[in-house]
């Protein structure tokens, strides 16, 4: 993971969150303009990319959530962990029913960085819990914030109605997500960090961006090539190369091409 060095403004006095914000700058930028993204801001977002993002979500907060459980008693992890306010894995488990019924668990696909970024979650999580941290913050604090507006753009987009579908954007245990944002900020201001463990800290965070970035553009090429797949051939030629190889994972191929044809009508962090 490249160093986050140079990009920081080196004021060691500042809080953690300021340094972060400083040296995700311009991965925070790259990230808004992946196609994926510049789509969902132009209310543009169809109904195969939000179930395949759905999709990725779930691995990736699967792995972050159980992390930040086990590692709760954590001095590093205890000062943010909020899981009865931040907690997203329920509600996603809630959308992904609504979309892909009740087998869901079956029928879900992810590309190979959604599997990257669930491998560095359990890989952190197992060997410097601390680091936990910077993902945290830059998921939970994104969803209060941009992922609020990207919400209603999701119901307007695909004319849902009510929470069906986009429970992934509620937090009904936050009144005031400016208020909690600012506690969230202060609680992990006050995490004990050397020199070295703030370097990793910054470094980790520029690579959770990353990470979502490769997310965004693999689940942009994984719809182009459903799309172009079911256009010129039969489901049965399908190639193996696009057939789900993890039970875990799997996504039927008929569910797939069913999505990629679905007429045209999702998301920040």
């Amino acid at each position: 993971m490249k160093s986050a060095r140079g990009n920081d403004t080196d004021s060691p006095g500042r809080d953690l969150s300021e340094q972060i914000k400083a040296v995700t700058k311009d991965t925070h930028i790259r990230a808004e303009n992946t196609e994926l993204m510049l789509s969902y801001q132009k209310g543009q977002i169809t109904l195969p990319q939000y179930k395949l993002l759905l999709c990725s979500l779930y691995e990736i907060y699967k792995a972050l959530e159980e992390e930040l459980d086990r590692n709760a008693s954590h001095p590093g992890v205890a000062p943010i962990y909020f899981p009865q306010e931040l907690a997203r894995l329920e509600s996603l488990e809630r959308d992904l029913e609504h979309f892909l019924g009740p087998d869901w668990r079956k029928r879900t696909i992810v590309p190979a960085a959604t599997q990257r970024y669930v491998q560095r979650l359990r890989k952190i999580g197992t060997e410097n819990p601390m680091l936990l941290v910077a993902h945290a913050y830059t998921r939970y604090l994104g969803d209060l914030s941009g992922g609020q507006v990207l919400g209603k753009i999701t119901q307007r987009s695909m004319g849902l109605s009510g929470k069906e579908g986009v429970s992934f954007f509620q937090f009904p245990g936050v009144t005031s997500p400016t208020r909690f944002k600012q506690l969230y900020r202060s609680r992990m201001n006050s995490v004990e960090l050397t020199e070295g463990d703030k370097e990793a800290m910054l470094e980790e965070a520029v690579g959770a961006f990353e990470f979502n970035i490769q997310v965004f553009d693999d689940l942009q090429k994984m719809l182009s090539l459903t799309v172009e797949t079911a256009t010129n051939q039969p489901e049965a030629n399908l190639p193996a190369s696009v057939m789900p190889s993890s039970p875990i994972m799997q996504f039927t191929m008929g569910i797939c091409v069913a999505l990629a044809t679905v007429g045209m009508g999702l998301y920040a962090f």
